[in-house]
């Protein structure tokens, strides 16, 4: 039986997968998630998804393993994940009223060691945030641990007017691409399409 691995402990990329009804287990990659800043934002999540992939492989090389990142990229800067209250008040303040693309890149290696990369992209537009909207979305503690400072997933949702492109990109895991070219690096599903 093939084994496939999420090289991530994201609650998101879990749920996601889990949706699609497949058998995978979790092995956190641990990597240093810093690049180059000369790298485009595109070039920088899918650095970032081989690095978390290839490192989960070295460990289980008869698995296909699934490396994802995400960053949210404004006026050609790209914004990680807020370390403080303040950081995280900059950036939802500067997001509001604008739109923003939010680029995942997917790294998938098989288990003959095949390396598959793409990303996908997502232009997502802010409604004009009060201070006081601003302020509640902070102390929901919801902006911590996502990259731009927000989940469109969750409580982030009212932040949100208008999206072009996949959802699940923005979540964190393109799935609709992802499940094609897992099958394209010989990955047979547990289920006919």
């Amino acid at each position: 039986m093939q084994r496939l691995i999420l090289a991530s402990s994201s609650p998101r990329r879990k749920e996601l997968l889990e949706n699609l009804h497949l058998t995978f287990e979790i092995s956190s990659s641990n990597v240093d998630e810093s690049f180059d800043a000369d790298l485009s934002p595109k070039q920088a999540v899918m650095e970032l998804a081989a690095r978390k992939a290839r490192f989960v492989s070295n460990r289980h090389q008869d698995a296909f393993v699934i490396g994802s990142d995400t960053v949210v990229v404004l006026g050609g800067e790209i914004l990680g994940k807020p370390a403080s209250k303040e950081e995280a008040f900059q950036m939802l303040k500067g997001l509001s009223g604008e739109t923003h693309s939010v680029y995942t890149g997917v790294s998938i290696i098989s288990s003959t060691n095949q390396e598959i990369q793409f990303y996908e992209k997502t232009d997502v537009t802010f409604w004009e945030l009060s201070l006081e909207e601003i302020e509640t979305y902070i102390r929901s503690g919801e902006p911590f641990d996502k990259a731009g400072g927000y989940g469109i997933q969750g409580f982030g949702s009212f932040l949100v007017r208008e999206i072009k492109g996949d959802y699940y990109t923005v979540v964190g895991l393109p799935v609709s691409r992802t499940i094609r070219e897992l099958q394209r690096a010989g990955f047979i599903l547990p289920y006919k399409m």
